[in-house]
């Protein structure tokens, strides 16, 4: 009985710390007065989300994880940046009451590490308006919402690190598949009745910049079709991975061959080369006729979807008037080519060059955290996320960048030799190291660093690869003993 009323006085203690931080916000809010009607319904909304959030924190969670996906379309209304916000809102606060309450925060050594290098990224917010970089005090705000963004990723990792033992890992990937519904459903709709569609589900609604070349694109709802395409290749995975085990195939070939089809309709020249890689990391450990044979149907498939429509032909040929293929044009003369050729690679050759310009002039600590369209003309990314990381960090940083995903394969590796060879577990940790893999190879041309919605499920498949999957979930966090997660493996 005690154990009861203490656990009833620590589950509205919990409520009362989160009321009482709506109600600040709100009160700060008007106080500023500039709170907007639709921020200030959001926020009261927040009020019985939070009796939710505490007394159904699994179905919460998953509900969050599942909306992410239908958020990009409102950006102009800093809808998903709200999100974000919230999101680390509701970490922090459930931590907080979770220590209040003497039960453990479940972690792991990645997500220490994570937390240590999203820290050791705020040196340069610090830096900035110190003078120790290229750029003033002026950029702070767009340097500061850059960090966030990348703690925000931290915080999703952790939110979802305290479905361990409560949910099976299965389940979680499972409910992910929901999130695809909104961008499938307004990708097919982008493709055959576009006109029915508001303009902020129009499929050539981005911004292309000084790129008019660009055509017909699917995007789904994700703010550009390059941000569709690697959202499609980190499910493509883990439709892979269902397929392999489930004992119904039919279903996960019909949507792989369906996720394969909206890959190839947002015309990501790049994406080519993810898929390429993702198939070749993941057949080569294992290859057999069979695996060898579904891999090359696949990548078959790809390349025939791509080349079945005259832009992609197009796309593909572009290659041929670029230093890559045709050792007649150096990178100067691509430089030169670049403002009246519309080829979109010869356009990044010389983003690039004028980036690197600009790092020599501040080579070891660069100018600032998300501050690279700065230092070009056209205010956009490099489309090189090695060349931003090092405009914007330095050498610094850039080394700081690659630790990361040092970091990141590591752990895949450790968990991987972990798993029981066979299991399900291993099979899924194979698959994220594909994509993992392909990540890097798409950065060589793409701001795949950029792409919000991707690192929110990648740190939850991370989070998820790293629980104990031989672990049945308990029934009630109230009726059973909380287990500390041991920190084992990095």
């Amino acid at each position: 009985m005690l154990t009861k009323q203490r656990s009833s006085r620590s589950s509205r203690l919990g409520l009362l710390i989160g009321l009482a931080g709506v109600g600040v916000g709100l009160a700060t809010g008007f106080l500023i007065g500039g709170t907007k009607p639709l921020y200030l319904g959001l926020a009261l909304g927040a009020i019985p989300f939070l009796f939710y959030f505490f007394t159904k924190f699994e179905q919460a969670v998953l509900g969050l994880l599942v909306l992410r996906t239908s958020l990009d379309p409102f950006s102009g209304q800093q809808i998903p940046a709200m999100f974000a916000l919230g999101v680390d809102f509701l970490t922090l606060l459930y931590v907080t009451v979770m220590l209040i309450r003497g039960q453990t925060v479940r972690t792991d050594r990645f997500w220490w590490f994570f937390a240590g290098w999203i820290m050791v990224q705020g040196l340069w917010v610090v830096l900035l308006p110190l003078g120790g970089l290229g750029l003033g005090a002026g950029y702070l705000s767009e340097s500061i919402r850059e960090w966030i963004r990348l703690f925000s990723w931290a915080m999703v990792y952790l939110l979802v690190m305290q479905l361990k033992d409560r949910a099976p890992p299965q389940k979680v990937i499972s409910v992910l598949f929901l999130a695809l519904i909104a961008p499938l459903v307004v990708g097919l709709m982008q493709m055959f009745i576009p006109s029915v569609l508001p303009p902020m589900f129009s499929a050539n609604n981005y911004d292309v910049g000084s790129l008019s070349s660009e055509g017909f694109r699917i995007r789904g709802t994700m703010g550009h079709p390059n941000t569709f395409v690697t959202l499609l290749l980190m499910f493509i995975g883990l439709t892979w991975w269902k397929l392999k085990q489930s004992r119904q195939s039919l279903p996960w070939l019909l949507l792989l061959g369906l996720l394969a089809f909206f890959y190839v309709s947002t015309k990501a020249l790049f994406g080519l080369m993810m898929i390429a890689t993702f198939i070749v990391v993941l057949v080569a450990p294992r290859l057999s006729p069979v695996n060898l044979i579904g891999g090359i149907l696949f990548v078959v498939l790809v390349l025939g979807l791509f080349t079945s429509s005259e832009f992609g032909r197009e796309r593909l040929s572009s290659l041929a008037d670029t230093p890559l293929l045709n050792p007649d044009i150096d990178v100067s003369r691509a430089i030169l080519l670049s403002g009246s050729d519309n080829n979109s690679f010869n356009w990044r050759i010389s983003q690039w060059y004028t980036l690197l310009n600009a790092w020599r002039q501040r080579p070891l600590l660069g100018y600032g955290l998300g501050l690279s369209t700065h230092l070009v003309s056209n205010g956009l990314l490099p489309h090189n996320d090695y060349v931003r990381a090092l405009a914007e960090g330095g050498i610094f940083g850039f080394v700081t960048f690659l630790m990361f995903f040092v970091a990141v394969g590591v752990r895949l590796v450790q968990l991987m030799l972990s798993a029981p060879p066979g299991s399900t577990q291993r099979d899924f940790c194979s698959i994220l190291f594909a994509i993992f893999l392909a990540i890097p190879v798409g950065m060589i041309t793409e701001n795949i660093w950029s792409h919000t919605t991707l690192f929110f499920y990648w740190m939850t498949l991370m989070a998820v690869a790293g629980w104990n999957w031989d672990q049945q979930p308990v029934e009630s966090v109230e009726s059973s003993p909380v287990s500390v997660s041991p920190l084992k493996g990095f």
